[in-house]
């Protein structure tokens, strides 16, 4: 990051600038260890007693915190200092790796693939038979996207992501390392005799929307017979499993260590907290919260925040918390 003004910095996310400094912004960083030629943010009340100490020369601020910017410093009033820091942050972002050739010399590409118009294919990726890629997708180098895959434009899939056959992957995803998509779901009966098991085959696949963003390690598995589904502009962070035959809607998140078991299905914007595990075939309804670490049983109704394990209503849960830290008194 080249050297900014404050001014040119507020252009940058339209705000309202209070005071002014005479350094020049280089980076972003944390209140605390910010020096004097970092922009910060303050997103509440909470931080904001920590910008007297701070060595920060500019920070974004919310609009409904009253604070004194202080000398040769600046605030930047907005709306709200995480939007503003990300709009700064994709401002500033370094480019991608850079491919010296759009189609590497090494890639693996059957000769029915289908690609589009700007595609880049990095070293040792395999491309299998009637693969469609959209225009201007990216593969990094030891992608491999097997046969019946197509995947829409714009799409970008990092190293050592694997997309098995028959995956449809929409436009504008980002596939971190390590992804898998459409492995065999976890399939197991016992056999007749008790002896052992047996695997039922998995013969369905995976569905993604648009803007959909998978962490690094993730899982998505092919459904038994159908298909496991993420809905269009779902988050999902790194190391989640999503079992066969799972249905997310809209806009849901999931953090970090969370998984579904097979068959559960999420309205939109549902918000799953790192960690939470959550039962086959149970439907958590649009916009409910699932709090970290809790393991959900039962249908979760629209709006409703749970939390514990078994996780039940959040406040339900608090009380009890309270109760058990007053009986060891």
């Amino acid at each position: 990051m080249t050297g900014f003004t404050a001014t040119e910095i507020n252009n940058i996310v339209q705000g309202e600038l209070v005071g002014n400094t005479t350094h020049k912004i280089t980076a972003p960083e944390q209140i605390t260890k910010a020096t004097e030629n970092h922009i910060t943010f303050i997103g509440s009340a909470k931080f904001a007693k920590q910008w007297a100490t701070s060595k920060a020369s500019v920070a974004f601020i919310n609009d409904n915190i009253d604070l004194d910017p202080g000398e040769n410093r600046a605030l930047i009033k907005v709306k709200n200092a995480d939007l503003a820091m990300a709009k700064l942050l994709e401002a500033i972002n370094p480019a991608p790796p850079v491919f010296e050739e759009a189609i590497h010399p090494t890639a693996v590409i059957h000769p029915s693939a289908k690609l589009g118009a700007g595609v880049k294919i990095g070293p040792h990726c395999y491309v299998g038979k009637d693969v469609v890629l959209g225009d201007g997708v990216v593969l990094y180098h030891n992608v491999s996207v097997f046969d019946e895959t197509t995947i829409g434009m714009g799409t970008v899939v990092w190293s050592g992501t694997v997309i098995r056959e028959r995956s449809e992957i929409g436009m504008g995803c980002i596939f971190h390392i390590n992804v898998s998509i459409g492995a065999d779901g976890f399939g197991y009966r016992p056999t007749e005799d008790g002896r052992g098991l047996v695997k039922i085959p998995q013969i369905g696949n995976v569905v993604i929307g648009n803007g959909v963003e998978i962490g690094a390690n993730s899982c998505v598995d092919r459904g038994k017979f159908s298909s496991t589904i993420i809905g269009d502009g779902c988050k999902i962070d790194n190391l989640v499993q999503i079992a066969h035959n799972c249905v997310m809607g809209r806009a849901c998140i999931m953090a970090g260590h969370s998984g579904l078991a097979g068959s559960v299905t999420l309205g939109d914007g549902v918000i799953i907290g790192g960690s939470a595990s959550i039962k086959d075939h149970t439907t958590i309804h649009s916009g409910a919260v699932v709090g970290a670490g809790s393991g959900v049983m039962n249908d979760v109704p629209a709006g409703k925040t749970v939390l514990g394990y078994p996780a039940v209503d959040s406040r339900e849960m608090l009380k009890q918390w309270v109760a058990l830290r007053k009986l060891a008194k």
